[in-house]
């Protein structure tokens, strides 16, 4: 798709950093070594506006506690960032408490959501934990929705855990990264559908050019993945995320925007806007209560 800006989207899913500020140990190796400079929201801000974002939910990088106070911070400004999917140990038996006090601090009415980078945990089933079901029932409790940063062969833990939380919004970041590099869809295309089978799951449409080869970056070849995400949550249930500045790995935020549209078949509106509206800014500024 191309011909100007289309405004009023939604980027569900980017971040930011300084590494002087807060180093991204995960930056290793010569592959990311483009990412390994300051990336900050002057940086994003006329590229999302060009591409006719309105709003931006920004999401946490790292476990590090300090980030998502910054991360709130930020959202405070009211510039671009309008939720902060943020981290905190879950396994605490605190959670509760710190939850709260992330809302008491300055831009903390921003905070939607939190996250764990499961993806790094060696435990398959780590999201199974008595101490992270607690975790999970304490988001639940404050009205914030979890997302899901997994490879696909931890995607059935995904499946049993939302099952035992049927009062928390999942949400699952980048489609489960499936192996599109290899060609394969099988079981991450099972398991995918396994867990859009439960209603409160949502699925974000993002992160897949940089789960490609340079050879698979086309509309063609990443539709077998992006397909089955739309057909199994539907688009009320599926959401645009740029996934920047991982994403210029592989490509420009105008082309990631591009892309995402002609996988879709337009610029869908729940997709690019509708279903990030109620997954996250509902939320903004939002009391405690189940979801």
């Amino acid at each position: 798709m191309s011909g100007g800006p289309r405004p009023g989207i939604i980027d569900a899913h980017h971040h930011v950093w300084e590494l002087s500020a807060r180093d991204q140990d995960w930056i290793t190796g010569p592959a990311l070594a483009p990412l390994r400079r300051d990336f900050t929201l002057d940086d994003l801000t006329p590229r999302a506006r060009a591409a006719g974002v309105a709003a931006t939910v920004v999401v946490q990088t790292v476990t590090v506690a300090e980030e998502t106070p910054e991360l709130l911070a930020l959202a405070g400004r009211g510039d671009l960032v309008a939720a902060v999917v943020g981290w905190t140990d879950l396994t605490r038996p605190d959670v509760a408490d710190t939850l709260a006090a992330l809302r008491e601090l300055p831009g903390g009415q921003h905070l939607v959501g939190i996250r764990h980078q499961v993806q790094a945990e060696p435990d398959p089933g780590w999201l199974l934990r008595p101490d992270v079901s607690r975790g999970l029932t304490a988001l639940a409790d404050a009205g914030l929705v979890y997302d899901l940063v997994v490879l696909p062969h931890q995607l059935p833990a995904c499946v049993r855990a939302a099952a035992g939380h049927p009062e928390l919004t999942f949400v699952l970041d980048h489609a489960g990264k499936p192996p599109i590099a290899s060609g394969a869809t099988e079981p991450w295309r099972t398991h995918l559908r396994a867990l859009a089978e439960l209603p409160h799951t949502v699925c974000k449409l993002s992160g897949l050019v940089t789960e490609a080869d340079r050879a698979a970056r086309t509309v063609e070849a990443l539709r077998p993945y992006a397909d089955p995400v739309l057909d199994a949550f539907g688009p009320s249930r599926v959401l645009f995320g740029s996934d920047w500045p991982v994403c210029t790995l592989a490509a420009t935020y105008g082309e990631v925007v591009d892309l995402a549209g002609q996988l879709v078949g337009g610029m869908d509106e729940d997709v690019f806007a509708g279903t990030a509206r109620r997954v996250y800014l509902s939320r903004v500024g939002a009391s405690s209560s189940r979801t």
